[in-house]
């Protein structure tokens, strides 16, 4: 078992409720090592925020080979474990796909269960196979993190979330990430599910320690700190650009 896999697996569990695995989402070299020196013990790459980043948008948009170039330049930069959102996967079979994960360092991925191209859901069982697939090819060397799109392009409802992290779970997800669930219904989706809940922590809502008593043990944070910071670089271009008063 690779030791880095084995660490953040552990992190996910005996979690207290007001102490969930906070795992901010760098997107490139100097942003993961601004994370690490502030005491996280473990990151996680969002997809948006390192295809912006690399010029390209979300949703598959960037080539995969830059993508994992991206992915190894943040694993080299730090010495805590990273997991890395490699989208639905860009079509790879899940031997090459689990391979350039470990080539470039990630211990743990993220894989969503809608087409990027299409944006609708993939039919569950399908998806649950090529989960199982992942897991038959990464052994306990990778933290498979499986996304659930239901709330995102579904019906909504507890009942499809938890029909879909059931079957993710069998096929050896370690983590269950129904995105955009409400905070309410977190706690129930963990106990029918049976697996730690990963939740997104978006601007202006539940703060992670909220998150974690709501019942989630992760939350990340999609490409939504990479925005804060643009943001902030918007602002400060926009203050070096405006005439001196005399």
């Amino acid at each position: 078992m690779s030791a880095g896999a084995g660490r953040l697996r552990e992190l996910h569990h005996g979690r207290a409720a007001v102490d969930p695995l906070v795992l901010p989402g760098p997107w490139d070299a100097a942003s993961a090592r601004v994370f690490a020196d502030a005491g996280f013990e473990a990151l996680a790459t969002p997809s948006a925020g390192v295809a912006a980043s690399l010029g390209y948008a979300d949703g598959e948009g960037t080539p995969p080979a830059e993508m994992f170039a991206a992915i190894a330049r943040i694993t080299r930069a730090v010495d805590v474990p990273v997991t890395a959102d490699v989208e639905a996967g860009y079509g790879l079979s899940a031997k090459e796909l689990v391979e350039r994960l470990l080539e470039a360092g990630a211990v743990g991925c993220n894989l969503e269960d809608s087409d990027p191209a299409s944006r609708r859901l993939r039919e569950p069982q399908r998806q649950a196979d090529w989960l199982a697939e992942v897991r038959a090819e990464a052994g306990d060397a990778l933290v498979l993190n499986a996304r659930v799109d239901t709330f995102l392009r579904g019906d909504r409802t507890t009942a499809a979330a938890v029909e879909r992290g059931r079957l993710y779970a069998a096929a050896g997800a370690d983590c269950v990430y129904p995105i955009m669930a409400p905070p309410a219904q977190l706690a129930e989706l963990a106990e029918q599910i049976g697996l730690p809940i990963n939740a997104l922590c978006k601007a202006g809502g539940p703060a992670p320690v909220e998150l974690g008593a709501f019942g989630a043990s992760r939350v990340t944070f999609g490409g939504g700190l990479h925005l804060q910071a643009m943001a902030s670089l918007t602002e400060l271009a926009a203050s070096l650009s405006r005439p001196a008063r005399g």
